[in-house]
């Protein structure tokens, strides 16, 4: 018996640590406008973000991740947002992470990088699929596809390639995690 309240107290402790985990970060900020059982329509303003393009999606975290600890032309720290969007295009893969909504072009810090850069995803509507476990491509393409099949029956437009936004840290359990599939729309 001893074993199951041990369990259990594990259980809650990595609960209460995934979840203040997760409420920590701030997010992008956005309106929803529709919804169904299966996806919900939601509209972006503009968002600033910072940018990368490889063939690794190890290699674009580490580069994201070194500006926003400091790796920037201003040596300044910035604070993590969510969620962290990779989109991939001709066998390239892009890497976004957002900036805090105090930043604008101008105030943000340079990066000392040339394979980094801020840019402006341009705001609009997007259709998106929420789904828990592990950001693994499989899990993406399942839930991608979930999505753009719902989008071709209810006739709406797709206007960009998949996304895929994760919420969570790698050590937030796979059941808690928070995971979107999410496509541009005309809507």
């Amino acid at each position: 018996m001893n074993f199951l309240k041990f369990y259990i107290l594990i259980f809650c402790t990595l609960f209460l640590f995934s979840y203040s985990n997760l409420m920590a970060y701030e997010e992008s900020n956005y309106e929803v406008v529709s919804s169904n059982k299966i996806y919900e329509i939601r509209k972006y303003s503009d968002r600033l973000a910072v940018e990368t393009i490889t063939t690794s999606q190890n290699n674009s975290f580490r580069k994201l991740f070194n500006y926003i600890s400091g790796a920037n032309k201003d040596n300044k720290e910035i604070k993590m947002t969510t969620p962290v969007t990779q989109i991939e295009t001709e066998g390239k893969m892009t890497m976004q992470f957002y900036l805090p909504s105090k930043y604008n072009i101008e105030n943000a810090p340079s990066p000392s990088r040339s394979d980094i850069k801020i840019v402006n995803i341009e705001g609009g509507y997007y259709a998106v699929i929420k789904y828990s476990g592990r950001t693994s491509d499989k899990n993406f393409i399942k839930h991608k596809n979930i999505l753009k099949n719902e989008l071709v029956k209810n006739n709406v437009l797709v206007l960009s390639q998949p996304i895929k936004a994760t919420y969570n840290g790698p050590f937030t359990l796979p059941i808690f995690r928070r995971n979107e599939a999410m496509f541009k729309v005309n809507f």
